[in-house]
């Protein structure tokens, strides 16, 4: 079956997917997460449920906390943004990338591409990734309100429904 056929497929049979939204900040509040409120009204916009959002601090034991418990409660899809770049304070990649089961490498590789023909070199700093844990797809994007438009409107959303029916088939 091709790649096409696999979408169709799955667009037919995959429907409403419950989803979570982790914002990872030091600074943010749900007041002022303009990243975190993005996702949320794409997805729900998408036709999927948004059933968990929470703002965390950049610190790997709430991060792991957060995931675990939204994946237990039935997340198929958790999107953070915030975390991802190289800073002291940047642990995002770290948490997520030890609990990962499968990794995506191919979303952080394109992320990158994408961003580099918006923004140049810097594009590298970016640790944008992504993968399955317990049968829950994992997106981690940066937090800046274009790196989020970016991630959720060029890759994650065109193949949201495809890669949550290749998770559960």
């Amino acid at each position: 079956m091709s790649h096409q056929e696999h979408r169709r497929l799955a667009e037919t049979q995959t429907t409403a997917i419950p989803c979570a939204v982790l914002t990872i900040s030091d600074s943010r509040s749900e007041a002022t997460d303009d990243s975190g409120r993005y996702i949320c009204t794409a997805l729900t916009q998408a036709g999927h449920n948004v059933v968990q959002y929470a703002v965390v601090r950049d610190e790997p034991a709430q991060i792991v906390e957060m995931v675990r418990r939204f994946a237990a409660e039935g997340c198929k899809v958790i999107i953070t943004n915030g975390g991802t770049g190289i800073s002291r304070r940047d642990s995002t990649f770290e948490a997520i990338d030890a609990l990962l089961e499968k990794r995506l490498p191919g979303f952080g590789e394109l992320f990158r591409m994408l961003s580099f023909a918006e923004i140049g070199p810097a594009a590298m700093l970016s640790r944008a990734t992504a993968g399955v844990f317990g049968g829950t797809l994992i997106f981690c994007l940066p937090g800046s309100p274009n790196a989020v438009q970016l991630g959720i409107d060029r890759l994650i959303l065109p193949e949201l429904a495809h890669l949550v029916w290749e998770t559960v088939r």
